[in-house]
């Protein structure tokens, strides 16, 4: 009897520890997509002074600062889910992109010191954001193997954890960028 109650407690205690550690795994997920949100925030904020610096040296280049507003709004609604959130964030980093290398046609707006600086800020803010990204997909990571390695896949799945999606890029952000394409259009 002493030993079945020893072998209860243990397995108890196994299953007390399994589920911390998926809360803990969830939460640690959660937290850094926040942190993820308020990398996004910050570059949403700095878009529309970028965006407004550039504008009247660029007006070939409309269309673009146009995509790039448009992606900001969206990005910027209530209750998107996470994927909405990457999928947006995806698309304007590659529309940022754009604008970074056709600035680079305008000597006087490469010497522009606001732009310059706005432009340091963005590259500053797309730095945190891809350590926000590698953070996130890290926790991401260990959470799916959490879920879906025995024992805990077991808990996971009474708690009805699922697997979360990590950053990815597209297949045409894993090309070479031809820059001479770009000043063409």
């Amino acid at each position: 009897m002493q030993l079945f109650l020893i072998l209860l407690a243990v397995l108890a205690l196994i299953a007390v520890l399994m589920y911390n550690s998926l809360i803990g795994k969830k939460n640690q997920v959660e937290n850094i997509f926040a942190g993820v949100d308020a990398v996004l925030k910050k570059r949403f904020d700095l878009i529309p002074n970028l965006v407004a610096s550039v504008e009247r040296y660029m007006e070939h280049e409309k269309a673009t600062l146009e995509n790039v507003t448009e992606l900001r709004a969206q990005g910027m609604k209530p209750n998107l889910s996470d994927a909405q959130k990457i999928a947006i964030d995806t698309k304007l980093t590659a529309a940022l992109g754009s604008i970074t290398v056709a600035m680079e046609a305008y000597p006087d707006l490469k010497a522009n010191e606001n732009v310059m600086h706005l432009q340091r800020s963005l590259h500053e803010v797309e730095e945190q954001i891809s350590a926000a990204r590698r953070a996130y997909n890290q926790a991401v990571t260990d959470l799916n193997n959490a879920i879906e390695m025995f024992p805990t896949n077991l808990m996971a799945g009474w708690m009805n954890l699922s697997r979360r999606a990590v950053f990815e890029i597209t297949a045409a952000e894993r090309q070479n960028v031809d820059v001479q394409k770009l000043f063409d259009r």
